[in-house]
């Protein structure tokens, strides 16, 4: 199997209800060749897992914006551990927002496909989600996923990494303020280019999937027209050589028929012989009889 092809194929089974997730892999792994042990061992994920997955899959909107989300505000950590300006407390709150929307569309896909939402489940989407982007590919996750990252540092305040805490010498002119320190204003603004520019991304994704996909489907259709072509001109030939086996029993009718016609007017013939030879004995019978009696 090309790999391309194989790729699509793995991201189907993650989009699968999770009961038939096993079954799909192991026939997929029978037909993956030699990468069949790899597919062979690709980890069913536990429900939570799933779950999340089927965000990235079906509602790829809110994935995109919790990662771009996710990604400001680790920027905005990094900033303000390295000593530069960063409003930490504006990123975690847009966050904290796409992190909620994502969690609930991710409980409402859990509902959607008649999974009881527990609590303990509840707990691990929303852990996860916050702990997002992990180490494994987007959309097949095989594990939750436990915080890390910009997440550990939550309870960071802006002013304990903020450079105000050094101030300029008297002698000497202020700096000018560094180009990354932007108003709040103009980190909301960013977040929301950044969320643009991230939809557009997951649109590209989306189409690149989509191609990924159709292309599987015109190998698919190729095998089943090649298949199909097969099957007719199997079919030809069968009606090939029926027909010729009919042509072959239509003669034999025919030759039996005159073989029948003909002994038909032997056994006439025969039959006329007989009454014949009858009649003679029966003369020849009554002739003896008068000599007899004379």
């Amino acid at each position: 199997m090309a790999p391309r092809a194989l790729e699509s194929e793995i991201d189907r089974l993650y989009q699968l209800p999770l009961d038939e997730f096993t079954t799909a892999r192991n026939e997929l792994a029978k037909t993956a060749g030699a990468e069949g042990a790899q597919v062979r061992a690709l980890v069913k994920p536990p429900i939570a897992a799933w779950a999340v997955n089927q965000l990235y899959w079906k509602e790829r909107n809110v994935w995109d914006s919790l990662m771009a989300a996710a990604e400001n505000a680790r920027r905005a950590h990094k900033a303000v551990l390295g000593g530069r300006s960063g409003d930490v407390r504006a990123a975690g709150k847009v966050h904290d927002d796409a992190a909620e929307a994502a969690v609930k569309s991710t409980l409402a896909l859990l509902e959607e496909a008649n999974h009881p939402v527990t609590d303990a489940t509840k707990q691990a989407i929303t852990t996860t989600i916050r702990a997002l982007p992990g180490s494994e590919p987007p959309g097949r996750l095989t594990k939750t996923v436990q915080p890390g990252g910009f997440e550990m540092l939550a309870g960071l305040s802006v002013a304990a990494g903020s450079p105000k805490a050094a101030k300029p010498a008297p002698t000497r002119p202020a700096a000018p303020a560094p180009d990354h320190a932007a108003p709040k204003a103009d980190v909301k603004a960013l977040v929301r280019a950044r969320e643009v520019l991230a939809a557009a991304n997951g649109a590209v994704r989306n189409a690149e999937h989509a191609a990924k996909r159709e292309e599987f489907e015109i190998a698919k259709a190729t095998r089943d027209q090649d298949r199909a072509s097969k099957a007719v001109d199997d079919a030809r030939a069968a009606v090939e050589q029926a027909q010729t086996d009919l042509d072959r029993a239509e003669a034999s009718v025919k030759t039996a028929a005159k073989q029948r016609e003909a002994a038909e007017h032997r056994r006439r013939d025969a039959e006329r012989e007989l009454t014949e030879a009858r009649r003679r004995a029966e003369a020849a019978a009554r002739e003896l009889k008068r000599i007899e009696k004379d």
